[in-house]
Parts: structure tokens; C-alpha cells; sequence
């Protein structure tokens, strides 16, 4: 929206220095529809005429397939108005605004002869200017500005933020009303041409263009005519296909699909772009400091090979860059960080295996697994999985790891699936899956690795040291062969006696605190189903199931009987029935009656797990920690029952956009367990301007997950949203929320956000 304020103050400053009635420049070309808006009036009334003089606060409107230029008189600086741009000029004794409301604009600033400041102002950025060549796109729909550089030095301040950034030849600006600010270099042939040397090509007549087309008889070259672009032709449908088929790779995916052959043959991957690169600019939380993030993410297909990298950089406030990302020589194991993914083949093809990221992994009708993901923390915690299988005949297997450093820590979360599907002629599909979780407490940060996790380490950054019974800085005694006498506290209980001067029993010390190598605490499931496709059409798919698991938590104690202490838990769920159906391939929907006995709760491993599979928690100088099974279940007696019903569906809107939920309802005798999930994702092929727009949120077994304004631990929310700046780049914000304990029983909102430059060839 236009700054209301500036406009009053710069009305103000004109009739202060009687400016009003001052020409200030000429209309030195135009072409096709040039409309002149003059001060004070209410509509473009007046057709513009070559050489017409311009007073200060007139504006000029361009049509399409039409151009104008504008020149100063004084010093003779030029500002050429590309098809569909509107804008007005605004001087004050002091400065020269051209105020552009919307399209696509040509500036050639003169230095020589000039006395006052030179700026570009828009509905979200702020331009300034010495003398220079640059072109300023504004989308006042999108919200975004563009500005390229060709000559010389510019300024860029965005104004909702207040953050500025220097542009030079070759560079560009990409400002946004809701405070973002990007610079990043400008790509081959992006800078917008000049209408007067590169006349628009001929098109159909206005009284053509906005006459109704016939719904039935529309064609395609049609459909490319009734939006001139005011940079680049359009590009073929081919090639725009192409470049929205490739999903990212951290987008999550429908949670409720099955993975391994329940339903049918899965149809063929989309074809993958040989090659894509992303510059992603934004920041991250790491140990409690916010940095800012720049990495580059390139990504290379040849055939069934496939390999993403991810080269990140964290500045700090002072612009200092953080070493221990690129500790190399010291950690050879941090090469595996910058391996996003290496994969082969695809889910359709008889043998496939993928390192690293693990995306929307849900195994059979997911009573088990729906939806889980690695990725829910990266960048600050990277976890890097494997997931590989095959598919031979009527036999189909699949397994996963999810973070591969972890079995350096007790363990990682595994599970594998495996089904059978009878013939062709009686298509009943069996299967069976198995998930554990060797060590919950894997979980806990461990940034020195000496086997004591942060929360109980008084020096997290020091392997030798771990205990400062009276906080000074001084280590305990007993920390290890390799600590020096020097450095440790003489007076390690801090009360003010040396300690070789009392007696043993007279100092009071910390025990050894809480370790992952003592210390494990274990979760498995497994489970069987069974799937009968009862009708299967063009029309209509209907398929009937049966589905049931089990959870097992065996108990653990920790040492000191305080920090942890989980009785043995166990627990059954059978889904019968079950029914999924599909209709024209475009609304999809499940229905599923469940029973549930004792200590089990369906999707136990969820999108969200990673998050709260163990938590801390701090009371009056103590730290206690809680696995997931701990929170969700509070009766250890395995004597409880609940049922209740759980659907889902999904809609294609032919190919418009696609859209998944799921809603569950369980009762136990009077206390009712609700999970809600939603989906949504945009085809980005039929916006213009948009590469990629979805939107998630999940929050599981609550009292109310549509309680919004209350969270809990168990929602995790986000979008990721696309603008195509130019054929090829995209600027795409990503963000994540998501909430964990502070360790007061208060609940800390984590937020990720990212803002990527990506480009795709």
C-alpha cells in the first residue's frame, strides 16, 4: 500500500516553495496508449503528445504493447516507462522522487548538473541514487520489487524492515512488503530491454484482446495472448512444465499415502531437471545463537543418479564466520553435512536406494509411521538417513535409517516394510512393518560428544570437562587423565575451604552427570495388514483393509533414579475396517474404525518425532528428561482402552491445486485424543509469477488441535512460497514453526525461516 504519509508531506513541500506550476521535465517519446495525469486531478484525462511538458506531481500511465520516456529538463536524466507501468514525479526542494506504482521502468541518472538527491520509491523499497543505470520492476500484487543494476552504485532500503543494501553493475535487489531484502547477482539477458531499440511485436488490437473468449474453443496460442509480459516473452509450455516438476526436496508429503504396495502400482516419477542450483540467504538458530545463513545448493541428475549438496555459512552479528561447520581437517566426518542427498533410481524401479534427507515416509496404511521427516530441524540439526528397496514381482521391501551419526549414540530410528500381493487375478496385498528406536536419548544435543548431553554437562564445549559443582568456571576434580592439576578448582564446593584442607566426606560434589553411554531408553513396533481392491475403474477405486500394531516401551531407569525413570509400557491398535476409495483420480478418501488397548497410539511415529522423542525439563536446580511415551501416555497400569474413527482425503482440482487432511477422534472413557492434518499445495504452472506455494499443519493427539491460539509440543506448522523473478530464478521463502519446552514447563516457539535465490537449468 502507498505510504499515505509521504504523500502528505511531499504536498506540503511543493506548494511551500511554490514548485506546483514548475515543468520539471519533458515526455520525450511515446508509443501506443500514453495517458497524463496532471496534479490535483482525479483520472488520466489527458492523451499524451510528444515534447508535452511535465509539472511537478504529474503521473503517466503506459498501456500495453505501448512505451514512454521522460526527461528531466535540468539535467537531463531519462526514465523510460516500459508496457504496463504506472508512475508520478515528485519533487521538493531538496530531493527528486519518481514514485512508480506498478510495472517495469528504465533509469539513466545524470551526475553532472544535478543539485538534489535522486530517488525511486515504490509501494515497499526505497531507492536511492548518485548516477547510475538500473531498472526497477514493481509487482504490487506480489508485493515484490526488483531492482538490476547496469552502471554504477545504488542503494536499496526496504521499509518495512528498515534494512538497506548496496547494488552494482551486474547485481540486483529484491525487496518484499513484509520486510525481506535480498541482493544477489542479476542472470544473463534479465535486465528488462529498451522499448524504444526493442519495439514490442505486434499484437491484437485492445477491442480483441478484452472481447470474451468461448469457453469451448480455447486455444493455446490464445491463452498466451491475453497477459503480455513486460520483460520476456512467454516461454513455451514445454519448457514451464518442465520447470515445476521437480518438487523440493524438504517439502513434506501427503501423510496418509501408503509407501509399499498396499494400494496398487505406483505411477512412474516425473522426469528430474539435469541440473538446479539454490542460494539460500536467511538465518538460523544454532546452540542459542541466531546467525545469519548463506548457502549454496546445487543439484545434479544424469539419468538415475542423482546428488544434492548443501555449502552453508553462518555469520554472526560481527560478520565472523562459524568454524564448525568447515573443521575438516580436524573432523573428516563433517563432509557428510554437506551432503543433502545422493540417490538412485526411483520407488517405481526394481531396486532404489537414497542418502541423506528423508522426506513423508509412511509405511503400509501408516498406524505405525505417517509422514515422518529428518528434515524437521535442518539446518541448525542435521540428520542424514538412508532409505532403500525394491520392488520384484508380487514382492516389494523397504528400509530406513534415519540418521546414520546416531549409532555412534546408543542408536537411530530403523524400520523396514515388506508385502505380497497374492496375483493379478486375486490382487490381496499382505505386508508387514517393523520400526525401533534403539535410544530415544540420541535425541539429547551432545555438541562435544563425550557422551553427557548439553542440559547435563556444566562445559558442553569441552570434551575433558563435564562437572563446576560451584559454577566458577573451575572444573571438578576427576574429570580425566588429560586435564592438568592447573586448571582444576581447588575449592570445587565452593565453600570458601580448600579442599585438601577438609576431609573427604566434608566435600560435596556433583555425581557423574547423566550419560548415553549408560544410559538407553527403547521403543518398537511392529505390525501387519491387509489390503483387497474390491472395484477397480477409470471411475471408481475401492479398496477394503485391515491393519494392526503394536508398541513396546521396556522400562529404564537412570542411575540416579531422578533425571529419568519410565515403567515398562505396552499396547495394541487394530483398524478394522478400513476403507480408501478413489474417484475419477481426483478426490481420494479413507475411513477406518479403531480399537485401541493399553500404552499405543496410532502414528506414534509422526512428522513431529524428531522433536519430541526426548525432552528435558528443569525444577528448582533439578533436570529431569521425558521420552515421548512419557508425555503422551500418563497411566502406566496398560489397562486403558479407547476407539474411535480416523479419516482423510485429498483433492486434485485438476491440477489447479492439491489439498490433504486427516482428522482423528479417540475416546478413553471420558478424556477425547484428537489429531488433525492439513496439506496444501499450489500448481505453481498456473499462477503467473509463482514457482512453488504450499502450506502445512499437524498437531497429534491433543484435546483440541484447532485450538490455534494454545499450541503444544505436538504442533509443527509452515509454508514455502515461490515468486519467479525471471524465467529460471526464483526467490522462495520457506518457514517452519514449531514449539519445544524451555525446560520451565513453558513452551518456546521455534521458528526457522529461509529466503533462497534458487536457479534451475
Amino acid at each position: 500500500m502507498k505510504s499515505v504519509p509521504f504523500k502528505i508531506i511531499f504536498a506540503a513541500a511543493v506548494l511551500s516553495t511554490n514548485l506546483l506550476a514548475q515543468p520539471i521535465a519533458v515526455l520525450a517519446s511515446s508509443h501506443g496508449d500514453v495517458l497524463i495525469k496532471r496534479m490535483g486531478r482525479d483520472a488520466f484525462s489527458e492523451k499524451a503528445a510528444l515534447g508535452v511538458s511535465l509539472n511537478n506531481g504529474d503521473a503517466v500511465k503506459v498501456g500495453a504493447l505501448s512505451y514512454a520516456s521522460v526527461m528531466y529538463i535540468n539535467d537531463k536524466s531519462v526514465v523510460k516507462l516500459r508496457e504496463n507501468t504506472q508512475l508520478q514525479l515528485m519533487d521538493t526542494q531538496n530531493t527528486r522522487t519518481v514514485d512508480v506504482d506498478f510495472g517495469t521502468m528504465l533509469s539513466t541518472v545524470m551526475k553532472e548538473g544535478r543539485r538534489k538527491t535522486f530517488r525511486v520509491q515504490t509501494p515497499s523499497s526505497v531507492v536511492s541514487v548518485i548516477g547510475t543505470e538500473f531498472a526497477s520492476i514493481v509487482d504490487p500484487i506480489s508485493g515484490v520489487d526488483q531492482f538490476i543494476g547496469k552502471s554504477g552504485n545504488f542503494d536499496v532500503m526496504n521499509m518495512a524492515s528498515g534494512q538497506t543494501v548496496s547494488v552494482g553493475p551486474g547485481q540486483k535487489a529484491v525487496s518484499n512488503a513484509v520486510g525481506n531484502l535480498v541482493q544477489a547477482p542479476a542472470t544473463p539477458g534479465e535486465y528488462p530491454p529498451d522499448p524504444e531499440t526493442t519495439p514490442y511485436e505486434q499484437g491484437p488490437k485492445p477491442s480483441e484482446r478484452e472481447a470474451p473468449k468461448k469457453s469451448t474453443q480455447t486455444k493455446p496460442k490464445q491463452q498466451n495472448q491475453t497477459k503480455p509480459q513486460p520483460q520476456k516473452e512467454a516461454a513455451p509450455q514445454e519448457d514451464k512444465k518442465q520447470e515445476t516438476e521437480t518438487e523440493p526436496e524438504t517439502q513434506p508429503d501427503e501423510p496418509d499415502a501408503p509407501d509399499s504396495g498396499v494400494e496398487g502400482k505406483k505411477p512412474p516419477a516425473p522426469p528430474k531437471k539435469p541440473f538446479g542450483m539454490g542460494l539460500g540467504i536467511g538465518s538460523a538458530t544454532l546452540d542459542g545463537v541466531l546467525y545469519n545463513q548463506l548457502s549454496l545448493r546445487p543439484e545434479v541428475n544424469i539419468g538415475k543418479l542423482g546428488f544434492g549438496l548443501d555449502l552453508v555459512i553462518y555469520l554472526d552479528n560481527e560478520g565472523n564466520i562459524r568454524p564448525d561447520e568447515w573443521d575438516i581437517k580436524n573432523d573428516p566426518s563433517m563432509l557428510l553435512d554437506k551432503i543433502l542427498f545422493i540417490r538412485y533410481a526411483d520407488k517405481t524401479d526394481p531396486a532404489w536406494v537414497k542418502y541423506g534427507s528423508i522426506d513423508g515416509m509412511t509405511l503400509g496404511y501408516g498406524g505405525l509411521m505417517s509422514g515422518y521427516s529428518n528434515m524437521m530441524e535442518f539446518p541448525s540439526v542435521r540428520r542424514v538417513g538412508i532409505n532403500t528397496g525394491f520392488n520384484l514381482g508380487p514382492v516389494s521391501g523397504e528400509i530406513f535409517l534415519a540418521n546414520v551419526k546416531d549409532f555412534s549414540r546408543g542408536g537411530t530410528l530403523i524400520g523396514f516394510r515388506t508385502a505380497y500381493t497374492i496375483s493379478d487375478n486375486f490382487p490381496l496385498s499382505i505386508g508387514m512393518n517393523f520400526v525401533t528406536d534403539a535410544n530415544m536419548f540420541s535425541g539429547l544435543k551432545d555438541r562435544d560428544e563425550d557422551t553427557f548431553p548439553d542440559v547435563f554437562d556444566d562445559f558442553p564445549d569441552d570434551s575433558t570437562l563435564w562437572n563446576d559443582t560451584d559454577g566458577d568456571g573451575w572444573p571438578d576434580p576427576g574429570q580425566g587423565s588429560s586435564v592438568p592439576d592447573s586448571l582444576i578448582d581447588i575449592d570445587a564446593d565452593g565453600d570458601n575451604i580448600v579442599d585438601g584442607n577438609e576431609n573427604a566426606d566434608e566435600i560435596l560434589l556433583k555425581a557423574t552427570p547423566f550419560s548415553l553411554q549408560e544410559n538407553k531408553a527403547s521403543v518398537s513396533g511392529w505390525a501387519v495388514d491387509i489390503g483387497y481392491p474390491l472395484l477397480q475403474s477409470s471411475i471408481i477405486d475401492l479398496t477394503v483393509y485391515a491393519e494392526y500394531n503394536s508398541l513396546s516401551f521396556p522400562a529404564s531407569v537412570a542411575s540416579d533414579t531422578v533425571s529419568f525413570n519410565r515403567p515398562e509400557r505396552s499396547g495394541t491398535g487394530l483398524s478394522i475396517p478400513g476403507v480408501r476409495s478413489s474417484l475419477f483420480g481426483l478426490l481420494h478418501l479413507s475411513l477406518e474404525y479403531r480399537l485401541i488397548n493399553g500404552s499405543y497410539v496410532p502414528q506414534f511415529f509422526d512428522q513431529s518425532y524428531d522433536l519430541n522423542r526426548v525432552v528435558t525439563q528443569s525444577f528448582a536446580g533439578a533436570t529431569s528428561i521425558q521420552t515421548k511415551d512419557m508425555f503422551v501416555f500418563t497411566d502406566s497400569s496398560g489397562t486403558t482402552s479407547s476407539q474411535g474413527l480416523f479419516g482423510s482425503a485429498s483433492l486434485d482440482l485438476f491440477s489447479l491445486a492439491t489439498f490433504s487432511a486427516s482428522y482423528a477422534n479417540m475416546r478413553m472413557d471420558t478424556t477425547d485424543y484428537k489429531s488433525f492434518y492439513a496439506f496444501i499445495n499450489l500448481n505453481a504452472e498456473n499462477i503467473p509469477k509463482v514457482s512453488t506455494a504450499m502450506a502445512y499443519y499437524q498437531r497429534n493427539n491433543d484435546d483440541n488441535p484447532f485450538d490455534f491460539e494454545n499450541p503444544t509440543v505436538n504442533t509443527v506448522m509452515g509454508y514455502r512460497v515461490g515468486y519467479e523473478l525471471s524465467k529460471g530464478v526464483s526467490l522462495i521463502w520457506d518457514f517452519r514453526q514449531y514449539y519445544r519446552d524451555d525446560g520451565t514447563g513453558k513452551l518456546q516457539p521455534i521458528k526457522q525461516t529461509t529466503v533462497e535465490t534458487a536457479f534451475n537449468f
